[in-house]
Protein backbone atom coordinates (compact mmCIF):
# COMPACT_ATOMS: atom_id res chain seq x y z
CA UNK A 1 0.00 0.00 0.00
CA UNK A 2 0.98 3.61 -0.50
CA UNK A 3 0.07 6.61 1.65
CA UNK A 4 0.23 10.26 0.59
CA UNK A 5 -0.46 13.19 2.91
CA UNK A 6 -2.42 16.04 1.32
CA UNK A 7 -3.44 17.86 4.52
CA UNK A 8 -1.83 17.48 7.94
CA UNK A 9 -3.01 20.53 9.89
CA UNK A 10 -5.69 20.54 12.59
CA UNK A 11 -8.54 22.93 13.41
CA UNK A 12 -8.02 25.50 10.66
CA UNK A 13 -5.83 25.89 7.59
CA UNK A 14 -2.60 27.70 8.42
CA UNK A 15 -0.68 28.68 5.25
CA UNK A 16 2.37 30.89 5.50
CA UNK A 17 6.16 30.96 5.74
CA UNK A 18 6.20 29.14 9.11
CA UNK A 19 4.34 26.08 7.77
CA UNK A 20 6.02 25.53 4.42
CA UNK A 21 7.69 22.19 5.16
CA UNK A 22 4.88 20.41 7.01
CA UNK A 23 2.02 22.19 5.29
CA UNK A 24 -0.97 24.31 6.22
CA UNK A 25 -3.92 22.38 4.74
CA UNK A 26 -6.38 20.56 6.98
CA UNK A 27 -6.77 16.79 7.21
CA UNK A 28 -6.68 14.64 4.09
CA UNK A 29 -4.77 11.40 3.56
CA UNK A 30 -4.75 9.23 0.41
CA UNK A 31 -4.29 5.46 0.67
CA UNK A 32 -3.70 3.31 -2.41
CA UNK A 33 -3.89 -0.47 -2.36
CA UNK A 34 -1.71 -2.38 -4.81
CA UNK A 35 -4.76 -3.11 -7.00
CA UNK A 36 -5.42 0.64 -7.34
CA UNK A 37 -8.25 0.90 -4.80
CA UNK A 38 -8.47 4.54 -3.69
CA UNK A 39 -9.27 5.37 -0.08
CA UNK A 40 -9.28 8.94 1.22
CA UNK A 41 -9.35 9.75 4.92
CA UNK A 42 -11.21 13.02 5.58
CA UNK A 43 -11.79 15.91 3.19
CA UNK A 44 -10.16 18.92 4.77
CA UNK A 45 -8.68 21.59 2.51
CA UNK A 46 -5.96 19.17 1.45
CA UNK A 47 -8.42 17.26 -0.73
CA UNK A 48 -8.36 20.10 -3.27
CA UNK A 49 -4.75 19.29 -4.20
CA UNK A 50 -5.55 15.58 -4.24
CA UNK A 51 -8.34 16.32 -6.72
CA UNK A 52 -5.98 18.20 -9.03
CA UNK A 53 -3.53 15.30 -8.84
CA UNK A 54 -6.25 12.81 -9.80
CA UNK A 55 -7.49 14.96 -12.69
CA UNK A 56 -3.98 15.16 -14.13
CA UNK A 57 -4.08 11.40 -14.73
CA UNK A 58 -7.03 11.89 -17.12
CA UNK A 59 -8.72 8.71 -15.89
CA UNK A 60 -12.09 7.97 -14.35
CA UNK A 61 -11.90 8.02 -10.57
CA UNK A 62 -13.63 5.49 -8.35
CA UNK A 63 -12.92 5.83 -4.65
CA UNK A 64 -14.01 5.79 -1.04
CA UNK A 65 -13.85 8.69 1.44
CA UNK A 66 -13.84 7.73 5.12
CA UNK A 67 -14.70 10.57 7.50
CA UNK A 68 -13.44 10.46 11.07
CA UNK A 69 -16.21 12.92 11.97
CA UNK A 70 -17.87 15.99 10.48
CA UNK A 71 -16.18 18.90 12.22
CA UNK A 72 -15.52 21.56 9.64
CA UNK A 73 -11.76 21.05 9.28
CA UNK A 74 -12.49 17.47 8.13
CA UNK A 75 -15.18 18.26 5.53
CA UNK A 76 -14.52 21.80 4.31
CA UNK A 77 -12.48 20.80 1.26
CA UNK A 78 -15.20 18.65 -0.30
CA UNK A 79 -16.84 21.49 -2.34
CA UNK A 80 -13.43 22.06 -4.01
CA UNK A 81 -12.77 18.39 -4.88
CA UNK A 82 -13.01 18.68 -8.66
CA UNK A 83 -13.28 14.93 -9.49
CA UNK A 84 -16.65 14.96 -7.71
CA UNK A 85 -17.93 17.33 -10.42
CA UNK A 86 -17.01 15.01 -13.30
CA UNK A 87 -19.45 12.57 -14.92
CA UNK A 88 -18.22 8.98 -14.90
CA UNK A 89 -16.50 9.30 -11.53
CA UNK A 90 -17.89 7.45 -8.53
CA UNK A 91 -17.38 8.02 -4.81
CA UNK A 92 -18.76 6.35 -1.71
CA UNK A 93 -18.65 8.55 1.37
CA UNK A 94 -18.46 6.64 4.66
CA UNK A 95 -19.21 8.16 8.06
CA UNK A 96 -20.47 7.25 11.49
CA UNK A 97 -24.02 6.04 11.83
CA UNK A 98 -26.32 7.40 14.51
CA UNK A 99 -25.32 11.08 14.53
CA UNK A 100 -28.04 13.75 14.58
CA UNK A 101 -27.79 14.47 10.86
CA UNK A 102 -26.89 12.07 8.08
CA UNK A 103 -23.59 12.59 6.30
CA UNK A 104 -25.49 13.53 3.15
CA UNK A 105 -27.36 16.26 5.05
CA UNK A 106 -24.18 17.56 6.68
CA UNK A 107 -22.34 17.77 3.35
CA UNK A 108 -25.35 19.39 1.69
CA UNK A 109 -25.70 21.96 4.46
CA UNK A 110 -22.20 23.37 3.96
CA UNK A 111 -23.00 23.70 0.23
CA UNK A 112 -26.21 25.66 0.67
CA UNK A 113 -26.28 28.77 -1.51
CA UNK A 114 -25.60 31.03 1.51
CA UNK A 115 -22.17 29.41 1.85
CA UNK A 116 -21.32 28.04 -1.60
CA UNK A 117 -22.61 28.63 -5.16
CA UNK A 118 -22.98 24.93 -6.10
CA UNK A 119 -25.25 22.47 -4.32
CA UNK A 120 -24.23 18.93 -3.42
CA UNK A 121 -26.85 17.49 -5.77
CA UNK A 122 -25.34 19.50 -8.64
CA UNK A 123 -22.08 17.56 -8.49
CA UNK A 124 -21.99 15.39 -11.61
CA UNK A 125 -20.21 12.33 -10.25
CA UNK A 126 -22.12 9.43 -8.74
CA UNK A 127 -22.02 9.89 -4.96
CA UNK A 128 -23.20 7.25 -2.53
CA UNK A 129 -23.39 7.44 1.26
CA UNK A 130 -22.65 4.65 3.70
CA UNK A 131 -23.21 4.62 7.47
CA UNK A 132 -20.36 3.07 9.45
CA UNK A 133 -20.50 1.39 12.84
CA UNK A 134 -17.68 0.15 15.03
CA UNK A 135 -16.57 -3.18 13.62
CA UNK A 136 -15.15 -4.65 10.40
CA UNK A 137 -16.25 -4.42 6.77
CA UNK A 138 -14.54 -5.10 3.45
CA UNK A 139 -14.34 -2.39 0.77
CA UNK A 140 -13.04 -3.41 -2.66
CA UNK A 141 -10.78 -6.00 -1.09
CA UNK A 142 -9.53 -3.73 1.71
CA UNK A 143 -10.46 -4.81 5.24
CA UNK A 144 -11.64 -1.77 7.21
CA UNK A 145 -12.11 -1.83 10.98
CA UNK A 146 -13.69 1.17 12.71
CA UNK A 147 -12.96 2.14 16.32
CA UNK A 148 -14.48 4.85 18.50
CA UNK A 149 -12.12 7.67 19.46
CA UNK A 150 -12.27 10.11 22.37
CA UNK A 151 -13.27 13.45 20.85
CA UNK A 152 -15.73 16.23 21.58
CA UNK A 153 -18.13 14.67 19.07
CA UNK A 154 -18.58 11.06 18.03
CA UNK A 155 -15.48 10.17 16.04
CA UNK A 156 -13.99 7.08 14.42
CA UNK A 157 -10.51 5.82 13.73
CA UNK A 158 -9.95 3.34 10.90
CA UNK A 159 -7.66 0.35 10.45
CA UNK A 160 -7.04 -0.53 6.78
CA UNK A 161 -5.56 -3.91 5.87
CA UNK A 162 -4.54 -4.97 2.35
CA UNK A 163 -1.59 -6.46 0.52
CA UNK A 164 -0.22 -7.83 3.79
CA UNK A 165 0.10 -4.31 5.26
CA UNK A 166 -1.84 -2.32 7.87
CA UNK A 167 -2.45 1.42 8.12
CA UNK A 168 -4.31 3.04 11.01
CA UNK A 169 -5.76 6.53 10.72
CA UNK A 170 -6.77 7.97 14.10
CA UNK A 171 -7.21 11.71 14.01
CA UNK A 172 -8.92 13.74 16.76
CA UNK A 173 -8.63 11.76 19.97
CA UNK A 174 -7.30 12.42 23.44
CA UNK A 175 -6.32 10.38 26.51
CA UNK A 176 -9.14 8.87 28.56
CA UNK A 177 -7.47 8.42 31.89
CA UNK A 178 -4.30 10.48 32.11
CA UNK A 179 -3.28 14.14 31.87
CA UNK A 180 0.26 14.29 30.55
CA UNK A 181 1.59 17.58 31.85
CA UNK A 182 4.41 18.44 34.24
CA UNK A 183 1.95 20.17 36.58
CA UNK A 184 0.09 16.89 37.08
CA UNK A 185 3.15 14.72 37.52
CA UNK A 186 4.31 13.69 34.05
CA UNK A 187 5.10 10.00 33.78
CA UNK A 188 8.80 9.21 33.36
CA UNK A 189 9.10 6.53 30.65
CA UNK A 190 12.45 5.40 32.04
CA UNK A 191 10.64 3.88 35.01
CA UNK A 192 8.96 1.15 32.91
CA UNK A 193 9.82 -1.18 30.06
CA UNK A 194 6.68 -0.15 28.21
CA UNK A 195 4.00 2.56 28.47
CA UNK A 196 1.33 2.11 31.10
CA UNK A 197 -2.26 3.32 30.75
CA UNK A 198 -4.67 3.43 33.65
CA UNK A 199 -7.83 3.54 31.55
CA UNK A 200 -9.21 0.54 29.65
CA UNK A 201 -10.08 2.65 26.59
CA UNK A 202 -6.49 3.85 26.23
CA UNK A 203 -5.29 0.25 26.34
CA UNK A 204 -8.04 -0.65 23.86
CA UNK A 205 -6.74 1.98 21.42
CA UNK A 206 -3.23 0.52 21.72
CA UNK A 207 -4.71 -2.90 20.91
CA UNK A 208 -6.56 -1.43 17.92
CA UNK A 209 -3.33 -0.09 16.38
CA UNK A 210 -1.25 -3.15 17.30
CA UNK A 211 1.29 -4.20 14.71
CA UNK A 212 0.40 -1.47 12.21
CA UNK A 213 2.99 -0.78 9.55
CA UNK A 214 1.95 2.88 9.77
CA UNK A 215 -0.02 4.64 12.50
CA UNK A 216 -1.27 8.16 11.70
CA UNK A 217 -2.24 9.62 15.07
CA UNK A 218 -3.37 12.96 16.47
CA UNK A 219 -0.52 14.66 18.34
CA UNK A 220 -1.71 18.26 18.37
CA UNK A 221 -0.46 19.38 21.79
CA UNK A 222 2.72 19.34 23.80
CA UNK A 223 2.54 18.07 27.38
CA UNK A 224 2.81 21.65 28.69
CA UNK A 225 -0.13 22.78 26.57
CA UNK A 226 -2.40 19.88 27.41
CA UNK A 227 -3.09 20.90 31.01
CA UNK A 228 -5.20 23.79 29.67
CA UNK A 229 -6.65 21.78 26.77
CA UNK A 230 -8.14 18.78 28.59
CA UNK A 231 -11.51 17.96 27.02
CA UNK A 232 -10.67 19.58 23.69
CA UNK A 233 -10.40 16.19 21.99
CA UNK A 234 -6.74 16.07 20.96
CA UNK A 235 -3.66 14.13 22.01
CA UNK A 236 -0.21 15.04 23.22
CA UNK A 237 3.06 14.01 21.64
CA UNK A 238 3.76 11.77 24.63
CA UNK A 239 0.39 10.02 24.46
CA UNK A 240 0.72 9.42 20.72
CA UNK A 241 4.23 8.05 21.23
CA UNK A 242 3.12 5.75 24.04
CA UNK A 243 0.20 4.39 22.00
CA UNK A 244 2.57 3.68 19.13
CA UNK A 245 5.16 2.02 21.36
CA UNK A 246 2.65 -0.12 23.26
CA UNK A 247 1.01 -1.06 19.96
CA UNK A 248 4.40 -2.03 18.53
CA UNK A 249 3.83 -0.11 15.32
CA UNK A 250 6.61 0.10 12.75
CA UNK A 251 6.06 3.77 11.88
CA UNK A 252 4.26 6.58 13.67
CA UNK A 253 3.20 9.72 11.80
CA UNK A 254 2.40 12.57 14.20
CA UNK A 255 -0.66 14.28 12.70
CA UNK A 256 -3.25 17.06 13.06
CA UNK A 257 -0.60 19.69 13.78
CA UNK A 258 -1.73 22.69 15.79
CA UNK A 259 -2.29 25.71 13.51
CA UNK A 260 0.04 27.83 15.66
CA UNK A 261 2.88 25.31 15.28
CA UNK A 262 5.70 26.29 12.94
CA UNK A 263 8.01 23.92 11.11
CA UNK A 264 10.93 24.38 13.50
CA UNK A 265 8.68 23.68 16.48
CA UNK A 266 7.46 20.48 14.84
CA UNK A 267 11.07 19.41 14.37
CA UNK A 268 11.55 19.69 18.14
CA UNK A 269 8.34 17.76 18.81
CA UNK A 270 9.59 14.90 16.63
CA UNK A 271 12.89 14.88 18.52
CA UNK A 272 11.00 14.69 21.82
CA UNK A 273 8.88 11.78 20.59
CA UNK A 274 11.91 9.89 19.31
CA UNK A 275 13.73 10.29 22.63
CA UNK A 276 10.68 9.09 24.53
CA UNK A 277 10.30 6.02 22.34
CA UNK A 278 13.99 5.23 22.69
CA UNK A 279 13.72 5.15 26.50
CA UNK A 280 11.33 2.24 26.09
CA UNK A 281 13.71 0.50 23.71
CA UNK A 282 11.34 0.99 20.79
CA UNK A 283 12.69 1.06 17.25
CA UNK A 284 9.53 2.65 15.80
CA UNK A 285 10.25 5.24 13.12
CA UNK A 286 8.59 8.49 14.25
CA UNK A 287 8.08 11.51 12.03
CA UNK A 288 5.71 14.43 11.56
CA UNK A 289 3.32 14.02 8.64
CA UNK A 290 4.07 16.56 5.92
CA UNK A 291 2.01 17.63 2.91
CA UNK A 292 3.22 15.93 -0.25
CA UNK A 293 4.97 13.16 1.67
CA UNK A 294 4.44 9.64 0.30
CA UNK A 295 5.12 6.51 2.35
CA UNK A 296 5.43 3.23 0.49
CA UNK A 297 4.65 0.14 2.56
Amino acid sequence: MQVTFWGTRGSIAAPGPRTVRYGGNTSCVEIRADDGTLIVCDSGTGIRELGLHLLAKQEEVHGHVFFSHTHWDHIQGWPFFLPAFMKGNEFTLHALAGINLSLERVMANQMEYTYFPVRLDEMNSQIKFDEVREGRVTVDGVKVTAHYLNHTSICLGYRFEADGKTIVYASDTEPHGIALAPTTGEHDPRADREPHFVHDEDRRLAEFVEGADLLILDAQYTDDEYSSKVGWGHSTTSYATDIGVLGKVARLALFHHDPVRGDDELDLIVETACRRAATYGSDARIFAAAEGMTVQL
